[in-house]
């Protein structure tokens, strides 16, 4: 999956997910974001793919022609992205909670009021609020990249379970 999307498998596979550029409610800066891009877009021993959400990001994020970022051109099977990384970074909360409940490691650069269920994941160590790029941890992790097929109630449980 990650050769067909451009990503070179060698070096440590980040999803990234930016914050929303509009919303209904007043705007939520989100911590440290262009930081972060900015930071691991030039680390030689990763390889970020990022995920926009509008084709302004989309534009944005490739004038800035990181070297170690890969943009989506079009949609991608986000889920199974989240499963074989080793690390994802993104300002939202689903794809947040996606990660936590698939055991990727995942941090937040969201500025806003957290959700309970995101402030139980950051309780638990399965989220991470991040305010400074240089406390990524970049590096591959084990067992991560392996496909395992599970069965879809496990996600329900994983989820469910962090709100008791």
């Amino acid at each position: 999956m990650f050769e067909a999307l451009g990503l070179d498998t060698s070096r440590v596979i980040v999803i990234v997910r930016p914050p929303l550029t509009y919303r209904l409610s007043p705007q939520v800066e989100p911590r440290c974001f262009p930081q972060v891009l900015s930071y691991i877009g030039s680390v030689p021993e990763v390889q970020a793919m990022v995920l926009p959400r509008t084709e302004a990001q989309r534009d944005y994020v490739k004038g800035l022609e990181l070297p170690s970022v890969v943009v989506a051109e079009h949609a991608v099977d986000a889920q199974s992205l989240i499963a074989l990384a080793d690390l994802v970074v993104s300002a939202g909360g689903t794809m947040n909670r996606e990660a936590a409940a698939l055991g990727t490691p995942v941090y937040t650069t969201y500025g806003g009021r957290l959700g309970g269920v995101d402030e139980a994941l950051i309780r638990s160590g399965r989220l991470r609020p991040l305010s400074d790029p240089r406390a990524l941890d970049l590096k591959k992790r084990s067992g991560g990249g392996e496909h395992v097929r599970r069965d879809p109630q496990l996600l329900v449980d994983l989820v469910l379970g962090t709100l008791g």
